[in-house]
C-alpha cells in the first residue's frame, strides 16, 4: 500500500514539474497569433503591370514555433484572408505563406511576431504572389508605315494588324510574335532579364520583303521598357 501511495505521489509531482520545463513557444497556452494574407495577381495581357491586389481566401499558412526546424501547424484562410492560431504559450512564432513564380516554383513569404502570455499576436499582412506576369517585365514599340501601290505613294500611318517579332540575341528563332494595335503600339509581356532583339518585315518599291531590328536589354523583372525609335516600314498593297 504504501509503495503505491509513493508512486502516485511521484506521478503528481512529474506531472506538476512538466508545465514548468516547457515554458517555450507551442501549444498549451492562452494566446492567439493572427493575421491576412493578401493575393498580389499580375493578370496576362496587362500592359501597364498593374497588379490588383485581393483577400486570399483558401490559402495554407503555416506556423513555427520558435527555432524549430519544421512548422508546428497550418490554417486555412477564410473569404477576408484572414488566419489565426490559437492557445499557444508566449514567445517567438514565425508565420509563412507561399508566392507562386511564372516557373511553377514556390516561394516562403514569412513575417515573425513576438506573443505575450495571454495576448493577441498581430502579424504583418503577408502578401503573396501568383499570375503567370510575376516577376516579369515587358517590351513595347510601335510601327509607323508608308503604303505604296505599284511604286506609288499611298499615304501613311500606324501599321494596324502588322506583325512583330522577338528572339533571344544570339538566337534565330523568334519564341514569341505579336500584332501591331490601332495606334500602332505592340508589346510582349512575361520576359525574364536578358537581351532581346525584336523585328518586323519592311518592303521596297519592288515589293522585295526585309527585315529590322532593334536590339533591347531588360535590365530587372517588373519594369517595362520601351524601344528607342519606332519602326518605319514600306508596306505594298
Amino acid at each position: 500500500m504504501k509503495k503505491t501511495i509513493h508512486l502516485l505521489l511521484a506521478f503528481v509531482a512529474l506531472a506538476l514539474l512538466l508545465p514548468a520545463c516547457n515554458k517555450g513557444p507551442g501549444e498549451g497556452g492562452t494566446g492567439t497569433v493572427q493575421g491576412l494574407v493578401k493575393l498580389v495577381h499580375h493578370p496576362d495581357n496587362d500592359y501597364t503591370l498593374t497588379p490588383d491586389t485581393m483577400a486570399a481566401a483558401k490559402t495554407d499558412v503555416f506556423i513555427i514555433y520558435g527555432d524549430e526546424a519544421y512548422f508546428g501547424d497550418d490554417a486555412e484562410t477564410n473569404a477576408e484572408g484572414l488566419y489565426q492560431f490559437e492557445y499557444l504559450r508566449p514567445g517567438e512564432y514565425n508565420v509563412f505563406a507561399y508566392s507562386t513564380l511564372p516557373s511553377g516554383e514556390k516561394v516562403a513569404v514569412s513575417e515573425t511576431v513576438e506573443l505575450q502570455r495571454g495576448a493577441v499576436a498581430k502579424v504583418p499582412t503577408l502578401y503573396i504572389h501568383d499570375g503567370k506576369a510575376y516577376g516579369t517585365s515587358i517590351v513595347k514599340g510601335r510601327v509607323h508605315a508608308a503604303y505604296y501601290h505599284n511604286s506609288s505613294y499611298r499615304g501613311e500611318g500606324w501599321a494596324c494588324e502588322h506583325r512583330v517579332y522577338i528572339r533571344r540575341v544570339g538566337e534565330d528563332i523568334p519564341f514569341d510574335d505579336t500584332r501591331v494595335g490601332p495606334d500602332g503600339y505592340f508589346a510582349f509581356q512575361k520576359l525574364q532579364p536578358g537581351d532581346y532583339e525584336v523585328y518586323t518585315v519592311t518592303q521596297n518599291f519592288n515589293e522585295v520583303p526585309d527585315f529590322v531590328f532593334q536590339n533591347i536589354t531588360v535590365e530587372e523583372a517588373g519594369q517595362i521598357y520601351e524601344l528607342e525609335e519606332q519602326f518605319e516600314i514600306i508596306i505594298n498593297v
